[in-house]
């Protein structure tokens, strides 16, 4: 009998020649990763056990992304109390201010995180490494401390669904429009505590953006994490930024599956998830004239330059967002912010009425930099639409691709880029 991706990167890191499906098991970890907002509670856990240092300085990243640049004292005494501890420890990954960026997309970009890694991390989209064929995924903040402590972490060995995706996708389709359209067709528990490994001709042929994308939306199924083979278009990416040596994994031909679900990707257009899960996916263009108030662009899920191409591209040919609409740009990192400010993609945005923030997880979560009122409805690239998500309870978020939050940015109205 053989194994899957997942199984085979979960043995390795038990030091077994194999592990099956609910089995537990206690895997090395080779990054720890929290926030702004896990990181204090993980610190304090980590204290109270009595530890005096990390199990490995090199191995822990502590990310200031949610609530950055600080809005109130309370975020700016949470950020103060982690790079104590940082400087205490002597933290390599600690990014704050001018170097901070969304972490699931700063630690990719950056080679943090790697290929055949087990990642863990104080975020829910931890799962979002999925995508360089990395077992990555999202776990509380207690369970963060102990891996500081210890560099292992403790859980059972999932199940996995194999999501054959095949078909050639139709124009305006990117990875979001997949991953919304397999959220509604299983719901958001239909891969509950599973591992969800995406493969097939159509996978093949997605950029690393759309496979971070589509990785970083398995917890919305109820995944336990998101998986791809790696492959050619993997180590283009990997090889310019990788810290330390990666290893490639496959899943054996003879793996068991709780399932396999064929995906013709060639049948999904441009979707969106109305309120309040983002199970709750149609086409865009099925929806009845919806007007709204926000568009936001960015966040871990889409906030990538790839990303901001796509929207740049409707808007500059829309020229101007609608004046009822505030429109906000988000790059995930420095990078992505400096890459787009040299290919004229900030200018396009700027001409056209949009706001340009610094990196920040900011309204996705209801943080700051786009709350929303009573009343108001926003169509954004981020990963959910729970009630009061982005603001008040009464307020509204229709979850979409870049380039039906910039087409609609242009109409005032739920849209699909044919109708710019």
């Amino acid at each position: 009998m053989g194994s899957t991706i997942t199984e085979k990167i979960l043995a390795a890191h038990c030091g077994k020649k194999f592990v099956e499906a609910g089995e537990f098991i206690e895997p090395k970890v080779d990054i720890a990763l929290s926030n702004d907002v896990t990181a204090p509670l993980a610190i304090k856990e980590f204290r109270k056990a009595g530890v005096k240092k990390v199990f490995d300085k090199n191995k822990i990243a502590l990310v200031m992304d949610h609530f950055t640049p600080n809005k109130d004292i309370l975020s700016a005494e949470h950020v103060k109390f982690v790079r104590e501890f940082a400087k205490e420890q002597k933290i390599k990954h600690y990014y704050e201010g001018g170097n901070v960026g969304v972490e699931h997309a700063l630690l990719p970009e950056k080679g943090i995180v790697v290929p055949g890694d087990v990642v863990i991390g104080a975020d829910s989209h931890t799962c979002t490494y999925g995508a360089l064929g990395a077992f990555s995924t999202g776990v509380g903040s207690t369970d963060v401390a102990a891996a500081m402590a210890t560099g292992k972490v403790w859980f059972k060995v999932p199940q996995s669904i194999k999501f054959v995706l095949k078909g050639k996708l139709n124009k305006w389709v990117s990875g979001k429009d997949i991953i919304l359209y397999i959220i509604g067709l299983i719901g958001v528990d239909g891969a509950l505590y599973r591992s969800m490994e995406f493969t097939g001709e159509t996978c093949k042929k997605l950029t690393m953006a759309d496979r971070f994308t589509i990785a970083n939306m398995a917890i919305e199924a109820g995944g336990k994490n998101g998986i791809f083979t790696p492959d050619e278009i993997t180590e283009k990416y990997v090889s310019k930024r990788a810290q330390r040596k990666y290893k490639f994994y496959t899943s054996d031909k003879d793996a068991v599956y709780h399932k396999t679900l064929e995906i013709d990707c060639g049948k999904i257009l441009p979707q969106i998830a109305m309120p309040f899960l983002p199970s709750n996916t149609k086409a865009a263009k099925d929806v009845k004239r919806t007007y709204i108030d926000q568009v936001v662009i960015g966040s871990c899920t889409n906030g990538r330059i790839e990303d901001l191409r796509v929207a740049a591209a409707i808007i500059k040919k829309g020229k101007k967002v609608n004046p009822n609409v505030r429109t906000l740009i988000i790059p995930a990192t420095p990078e992505v912010y400096s890459q787009a400010l040299a290919e004229g993609l900030m200018k396009t945005f700027m001409d056209a009425g949009a706001v340009i923030s610094a990196p920040t997880c900011g309204p996705c979560l209801g943080g700051h930099m786009g709350i929303l009122a009573a009343g108001e409805k926003c169509v954004s690239t981020t990963n959910r639409n729970f009630v009061g998500r982005m603001g008040h309870t009464k307020s509204e978020v229709i979850l979409s691709s870049p380039a039906v939050a910039a087409a609609s940015a242009i109409k005032g109205y739920i849209a699909t880029p044919d109708e710019i």
